[in-house]
């Protein structure tokens, strides 16, 4: 890993053991599985912003409005 820093995370003893033998199957370290993971959810939540941006001009509705809406149509 090059410029990588370092940092002290504590796992729920479960959580640890899961990742050691999950380690050991893949031939990864548990740096290298937990980089992965914290990269995946940067980029869902990347995309959840993008998402985001491009529905900002859309009405909106209420939760209420919705459903008197369904069950007007006889959709619930």
């Amino acid at each position: 890993m090059e410029d990588s820093k370092r940092a002290t995370v504590y796992f729920d003893a479960s959580v640890h053991q899961a990742l050691r033998l999950k380690a050991a199957a893949t031939d990864q370290s548990i740096s290298d599985l937990v980089n992965d993971a914290v990269k995946l959810a940067l980029a869902e939540d990347a995309e959840d912003l993008v998402a985001f941006d491009q529905r900002k001009t859309q009405r909106s509705i209420s939760f209420e409005s919705l459903v008197r809406d369904l069950r007007k149509r006889g959709r619930i």
